[in-house]
């Protein structure tokens, strides 16, 4: 039974070869190509962690003011620069806002203007009083040693009206002062309500903080927008990294700065090199595994969300490997060409395992001393003779 599985896997193997096999009784044919010998040899392991792609920076645009959306210049996978223009809210009632803290502010500084022309006028008064004061006492001096009393009596009462008129007009220009200082706290609340309109009217255009890729739009055309409403998420597209769950015994041999191998759906199944930038101290109680965090190199391709993998090296373990480029792949089944000793190729089926860059792991069907060809041509197929090159 087991031999008869082999058979049909074999037949079915080779139906899937397009390329033509020499047939028995024909003459071989002989090609020449690169020959190896299995050998067992040791090799680096690795284990595979898989994650998600994020941006390092990532921006959540939210609406500062209450508004309509009435107009929207982006849509997602779209690039913008830093200050561009995303959206724009109903700004008519700012805009009233705003007329009318200018208007205030004009009723401010011209109230300001009046009390500052009303001191100038008052302080010349007051020094005009008190020269009079000065003169008067002056001439109440000179007089009480000349004159009779009655004279004396009618320059102090003089000196005592200058006197009076001087602090009346001290008082004067204090109060108008105190004015002054109440227009002057009118003009900076007039000028502070008049700050604080014009940026709620900023705030009806919503611009981009960074440069970057629109990831999502969360609103539409006619939407309410409040404030703390996301409007748009913004990523950085100069950088990404894998956030890769790695487990707990794979973890503790990873160092910040290592560089990992990852490979990223939608790149192909190319690997690119990673550096281990964070290794989040925190495990999971219920996977045992604990993120670590791989920056990944700059790439148009790279989007937030997208399927990652990362290998991070495990020891060593001894075993056959042959190259890739030694495979013969029919559907599902994989194989080699193996050498007979008189160097005739036969398709010999091999279990493989683990990818080891180049090479690949063979579990089962090739054994240490066995000759195959290394690099299958279009030329090489079963039942031809292989030449060494």
């Amino acid at each position: 039974m087991h031999s008869a599985a082999i058979f049909c896997a074999l037949a079915v193997f080779g139906c899937g070869n397009t390329n033509h096999s020499v047939q028995p009784g024909e003459p071989a044919v002989t090609v020449q190509a690169q020959i190896a010998t299995a050998t067992i040899a040791s090799s680096p392991q690795t284990r595979e962690a898989v994650g998600t792609v994020r941006s390092a920076t990532t921006s959540s645009i939210q609406s500062k003011v209450v508004g309509h959306v009435t107009v929207i210049h982006v849509k997602s996978g779209d690039l913008v620069e830093a200050n561009a223009l995303l959206a724009e809210l109903d700004s008519r009632d700012a805009a009233v806002q705003v007329k009318s803290a200018e208007s205030a502010l004009r009723v401010a500084e011209r109230s300001l203007d009046e009390v500052a022309q009303a001191i100038a006028a008052a302080q010349s008064a007051a020094q005009s009083a008190v020269a009079q004061r000065d003169l008067a006492k002056s001439t109440f001096d000179r007089q009480s040693k000349l004159l009779a009393e009655k004279a004396i009596s009618e320059a102090e009462a003089a000196t005592k009206s200058a006197d009076a008129e001087a602090r009346m007009r001290a008082e004067m220009v204090s109060a108008v002062l105190a004015k002054h200082e109440q227009a002057n706290a009118a003009v900076a609340q007039a000028r502070a309500a008049l700050d604080a309109a014009s940026v709620t009217q900023s705030y009806t255009r919503v611009t981009a903080p960074i440069a970057g890729i629109v990831a999502s739009k969360s609103v539409d055309v006619g939407d309410l927008a409040s404030p703390g409403m996301t409007l748009f998420t913004l990523e950085d597209r100069r950088a990404y990294r894998l956030e890769a769950s790695v487990d707990e015994t794979t973890v503790s041999s990873v160092h910040i700065n290592d560089i990992v191998p990852a490979s990223v759906d939608g790149m192909g199944d190319s690997f690119i090199d990673g550096t281990v930038t964070e290794i989040v101290p925190a495990a999971d109680s219920s996977s045992r595994t604990s993120m670590v965090k791989i920056s990944l190199p700059a790439d148009d391709r790279l989007r937030s969300g997208q399927f990652g993998r990362a290998r991070f090296p495990s020891g060593e373990s001894a075993g056959l490997s042959v190259p890739r480029a030694a495979l013969v792949s029919r559907g599902q089944l994989e194989g080699v060409y193996a050498l007979d000793s008189d160097n005739i190729a036969r398709l010999r089926l091999i279990k493989t395992g683990k990818n080891l860059g180049d090479m690949i792991e063979v579990l089962s069907g090739l054994r240490e001393g066995d000759r195959y060809v290394a690099e299958v041509t279009p030329e090489v197929v079963d039942g031809v003779r292989i030449e060494a090159r």
